[in-house]
């Protein structure tokens, strides 16, 4: 069953602040946020709240809520996702807007090691945590409007929308209460790090991100968090998720996996970083630096082939290539190096059999990925839980596009969480990895740093 797109005019949302107020955090509301205002910012920002149907997955059990009633069913999530889209039908005459109602939620790490066959900790957050959405509202930054869009326009929450956006409220004050708690701190880390070379050396592995965690309590409207670290670290693929018991902010610059209407696949993998200078020539020297570093290409080029694999599980043989090979990318604290993958899909195949071969991100893991996977688990502090997962949409014209969950803060419990990492080769030196993740988590430290009370 298909229906054609129904659409709505409403104010242009033009600000961050505009498009929090107008959620104005509603449970399930989610801000799909393009980065206006950041090098390389995207045209398009998407917002929705009010789910008809949501999907949640913890410890292989997803819970499915819908007007009717609950039901928890064992097995695949994806494959309960896959099911709750297609009971919602199919959307005709979308073709000029990104997304035409349909899921946006994450794909937590954790969700990708199980889907592997690793045995692991249970996060303390769902391991998938979606809402279907019969509407949404798309900002258009380019011709300066917004749409709502969809199958079934829900005329209720677009007026209180309105009502919203023509209102001053602010978000609420944030400020953190504490000190920052780096785990593993710097003795810890360096024990790790000598793990993954004896892991290396062995020939276990060629390349595992080994990540840090860092926290500290808070106070207040984790908005307010959000649109200060907006601020300082805007990113095309940034989202704000305000969920049942945790809101998740993130500034990604990496999307993970995009696929169009034709079945076109592209994933665009960063690996190999420099902090951005403090005038225009030392920028450019770091940026030069990392162009001219045979470690960092060599990391990503081993990202770029694990990549070309997942794709080859579900894409049509001699489709998937290499069009950009480690290309260097400014963003806001950052330089990365970033190399595009590309495929088409084989017919019968979709958005959720895509995530399936591709989850866990191997930007995020190493190579090989299931052996990089065990290592991270035995050496990190704790399950990665929501970072390194994915954010983003499946829309129900089967179009879907999503980021990699990294520089990603979760805010639960009073206590605000944010992972930093990179890819441990052979040749890495332990203190410049280290320094990598504080470049990384150079935004979140600062915010932790200003905001303190």
């Amino acid at each position: 069953m298909t229906a054609p797109l129904q659409t709505a005019s409403l104010p242009y949302i033009g600000d961050g602040a505009a498009a929090l107020r107008a959620l104005a955090g509603e449970p399930w509301s989610a801000w799909l946020d393009s980065g206006r205002g950041g090098e390389g910012a995207g045209r398009y920002d998407i917002l929705v709240a009010r789910p008809a149907v949501t999907l949640t997955a913890a410890g292989g059990v997803t819970t499915i809520r819908r007007p009717g009633g609950t039901v928890r069913r064992r097995g695949d999530p994806l494959c309960h996702l896959a099911e709750a889209l297609a009971e919602r039908g199919g959307v005709t005459g979308g073709e000029a807007v990104p997304f035409v109602g349909g899921a946006v939620g994450y794909f937590g790490y954790d969700l990708g090691r199980r889907l592997l066959g690793v045995a692991g900790r249970p996060p303390a957050v769902p391991e998938m945590a979606v809402g279907l959405y019969d509407t949404a509202v798309v900002v258009d930054h380019h011709r300066r409007c917004s749409t709502a869009v969809g199958p079934r326009l829900d005329q209720e929450w677009l007026a209180a929308l309105e009502r919203r956006l023509a209102g001053e409220a602010a978000p609420g004050a944030f400020r953190v209460t504490g000190g920052v708690t780096e785990e593993p701190a710097a003795a810890g880390y360096a024990a790790a790090f000598e793990r993954v070379q004896a892991y290396l050396r062995s020939g276990d592995c060629y390349q595992v991100n080994l990540a840090r965690r860092f926290s500290a309590p808070y106070a207040g409207d984790p908005q307010g968090a959000y649109l200060a670290l907006r601020a300082a670290s805007p990113a095309p693929f940034s989202a704000w998720l305000r969920l049942p018991g945790l809101d998740v902010l993130s500034l990604s610059p990496e999307r993970f996996l995009r696929l169009d209407g034709a079945g076109r696949v592209t994933t665009e993998p960063i690996k190999g970083s420099r902090p951005r200078g403090a005038d225009p020539a030392q920028d450019e020297r770091h940026r030069r630096a990392l162009l001219a570093s045979a470690k960092d290409r060599a990391e990503n080029v081993m990202i770029v082939d694990l990549l070309r694999n997942d794709l080859g599980k579900g894409c049509a043989t001699g489709t998937v290539a290499v069009p950009s090979l480690c290309r260097a990318e400014r963003f806001a604290t950052v330089h990365h190096l970033t190399s595009t993958v590309t495929g088409r899909l084989r017919p019968g195949r979709g958005a959720t059999d895509l995530l399936r071969d591709c989850l866990p991100g191997g930007s995020i893991t190493g190579a090989p990925k299931r052996r990089a996977v065990e290592i991270i688990e035995a050496l990190e502090p704790g399950p990665r839980g929501v970072y390194c997962g994915a954010i983003g949409y499946l829309g129900l014209d089967g179009r879907m596009d999503t980021s990699v969950a990294i520089r990603t803060a979760v805010c639960a419990e009073g206590r605000m969480t944010y992972w930093a990492g990179g890819g441990v080769v052979a040749d890495s030196t332990c203190e410049a990895e280290r320094q990598e993740t504080l470049d990384k988590a150079v935004a979140f430290l600062g915010l932790a740093q200003g905001a303190g009370g």
